[in-house]
């Protein structure tokens, strides 16, 4: 199997791009759009377990706008074939100081492009 095929790392570089664009800017229907439209996706957030596509789009029509800006770092990218891909991040936020952010999200090609299938965000105290 090929790891980090530059175009398909390219590909998906670019997917996650655009997710972290409609994040800060509470673009909900990219956010959802992003998402696997279907009943098996799923989303473990900072305060709540969603599971599928509706429970996935109804929080983030629900979502509040304030405080989204954040500072992502340590990133990684990682692509298994032409089809299948990780993404990782750190982050942070001005509204919660002391606290570091973890996103983990699988990404799956699939005809409508590159579509988020499951994904964990959780936030902890600042490690020392």
């Amino acid at each position: 199997m090929e790891i980090n095929i530059p175009d398909v790392l390219a590909e998906v570089t670019e997917a996650f791009a655009r997710y972290e664009v409609a994040l800060v800017t509470n673009d909900a229907k990219t956010l959802t759009d992003l998402f696997w439209d279907d009943e098996r996706v799923l989303r473990y957030g900072g305060g709540e377990n969603l599971y599928g596509i509706a429970e996935i789009a109804a929080f983030r029509a629900n979502r509040s706008p304030v405080n989204l800006d954040r500072t992502p770092e340590r990133t990684i990218i990682t692509t298994f074939g032409r089809d299948f891909a990780t993404a990782s991040t750190l982050f942070r936020r001005e509204s919660a100081p002391g606290k570091i952010g973890r996103q983990m999200q699988s990404w799956v090609r699939l005809p409508e492009g590159w579509r988020v299938v499951a994904a964990h965000v959780s936030v902890i105290p600042e490690p020392v």
